[in-house]
């Protein structure tokens, strides 16, 4: 696939069969991320915590009730939630407590913080952007914006707003590039990470 003269990674739909090399994958993309490392401190528990969080996420969340793309050799993965999007209830939040253990040490300050960007979520209709990952030695490839690409020509052609939180400073020029702008900075409880909160509206 080309865009714009540039040779760019096929990309498709993940399947329910491919949750464990994307559960992986993401963990890798994003251990060094501020968030993972302000919820689960611990560099030995993070790369578990963050497998079985991106397991549940893409079981319970984005194969079924929303849409997950990737590339053959699993480089990439962009996770969404289409508008209208049921919010998970009390079974669904059940799912979570394979989690406590990971987060004890900071379960009230994850409840807080998970609270606090729910909150400033907008209410209108909109896709959201959860999770974009790359493989860590593969990034600045143009994968990131490969595996984003199917839903925002969709959102173009629909003429629909994307939402998303970005955890690093360094990434919102990249996002910036594809349409969206920082709409607010939220710091988390504590002393926590910077959240640059960012709207798309579609091109």
């Amino acid at each position: 696939m080309e865009r714009d003269g540039v040779a760019l990674p096929d990309v498709r739909r993940a399947s329910a069969y491919e949750l464990n090399a994307l559960a992986a994958l993401l963990a890798r993309a994003f251990d060094d991320d501020p968030v993972s490392r302000y919820l689960i401190p611990d560099q030995q528990r993070r790369p578990r915590g963050l497998r079985r969080f991106f397991a549940i996420e893409l079981r319970h969340t984005y194969l079924p009730r929303g849409e997950a793309y990737t590339t053959p050799d699993h480089a990439g993965a962009s996770l969404w939630t289409p508008p209208g999007t049921v919010k998970p209830g009390w079974r669904d939040l059940l799912h979570l407590l394979p989690m406590v253990p990971i987060v004890a040490e900071r379960l009230g300050i994850t409840l807080a913080f998970l609270g606090q960007i729910d909150a400033h979520r907008p209410k209108g209709p909109h896709w959201y952007l959860g999770v974009v990952g790359t493989e860590p030695a593969l990034q600045g490839r143009g994968i990131g914006s490969a595996v984003l690409r199917p839903v925002l020509d969709k959102l173009d052609d629909e003429k629909v707003p994307a939402y998303l939180e970005s955890s690093k400073e360094r990434n919102v020029p990249f996002y910036r590039r594809h349409g969206w702008e920082v709409i607010e900075e939220l710091r988390a409880p504590k002393g926590g990470p910077t959240l640059w909160l960012m709207w798309r509206e579609p091109r």
